[in-house]
């Protein structure tokens, strides 16, 4: 039992369970893939880019608005361990939600090591705030303010709900619904996996922005979603938050994407058709195709 460092998994088996990069080897043609496809989507969708949320530079954000006025919103955060990946790769999750009548919100936030978990933790609570304050400008409804999140992303969206949103002089529902996806909700694994070369975690920071320690107190409706074909460590973490959140009373479904894995999963948002835009649709009361 001394070789266990986290759960029932050896200090040997903590790379590959947690740290995507190793356990999806072809990662990079997925993420060639979701850049050469945000791209297209930039040529064809009317867009504002690079809109401040703050004064760093990475607190901007892409606003793809819907066609109609008083419009639905859904604010995605892309994921990258915190230290990686680009709001600019996630633009084609745009074209089925614009689509469908939503005003589509693509959030950067600085990268780690030159910023904390923490710094990444306010940054992503802020830019929720700017979205609702300022959305109305580009023809959304604050009053329909929806957020998701892949990876790290899920992760913000998870301690996005963890916030007390009267700090910014915002009502306690500002968030009308919530989806993560395959997030990191216990930052206790980082220590284990070669990713905090970069992240520079400490155990301060790990107890201040973990989600395990600090689940959502505000009862938005959640959806934790995860792919089937992720690692077991990742899933069983998916399932352990599920559990803590609907023993807590918080209205929360729990998904496992068929076929998918950590890369995968969150590509699947750019499909009208696929189960995830579905799911996310769905909670926002829009009836997909």
């Amino acid at each position: 039992m001394s070789d266990l460092v986290y759960k029932h998994f050896r200090l040997d088996e903590m790379e590959y369970q947690f740290n995507p990069r190793v356990s999806v080897n072809n990662y990079p043609e997925f993420v060639e893939k979701r850049a050469r496809a945000s791209q297209a989507t930039r040529a064809k969708l009317k867009s504002f880019c690079n809109v401040p949320y703050g004064e760093t530079p990475g607190a901007v954000l892409d606003i793809f608005p819907a066609d109609q006025v008083k419009s639905p919103v859904q604010l995605y955060i892309h994921g990258g361990y915190w230290r990686g990946g680009s709001k600019d790769s996630y633009s084609f999750i745009a074209e089925p939600f614009v689509a469908a009548g939503v005003t589509m919100v693509v959030l950067e936030y600085d990268l780690c090591p030159q910023v904390t978990v923490q710094d990444i933790v306010h940054q992503a609570r802020s830019g929720i705030a700017w979205c609702y304050q300022n959305i109305s400008r580009y023809g959304g409804d604050p009053d329909q303010l929806f957020i998701s999140g892949s990876s790290a992303g899920g992760h913000l969206v998870a301690m996005a709900l963890n916030h007390d949103w009267a700090t910014a002089d915002l009502p306690p529902n500002t968030i009308k619904g919530a989806v993560a996806i395959t997030g990191v909700y216990d930052l206790d694994p980082v220590f284990h996996v070669s990713v905090n070369e970069d992240i520079r975690l400490t155990e301060e920071v790990a107890r201040d922005c973990s989600p395990m320690i600090h689940p959502p107190y505000n009862h938005t409706p959640l959806v934790i979603a995860v792919g089937q074909s992720e690692t077991p460590g990742w899933i069983q973490m998916s399932r352990d938050f599920y559990t803590l959140c609907s023993g807590q009373g918080i209205e929360c479904g729990y998904l496992e994407v068929p076929g998918t894995h950590h890369f995968s999963v969150s590509a699947q948002l750019g499909d009208p058709n696929s189960i995830m835009t579905k799911t996310v649709l769905e909670q926002m009361g829009i009836e997909g195709p």
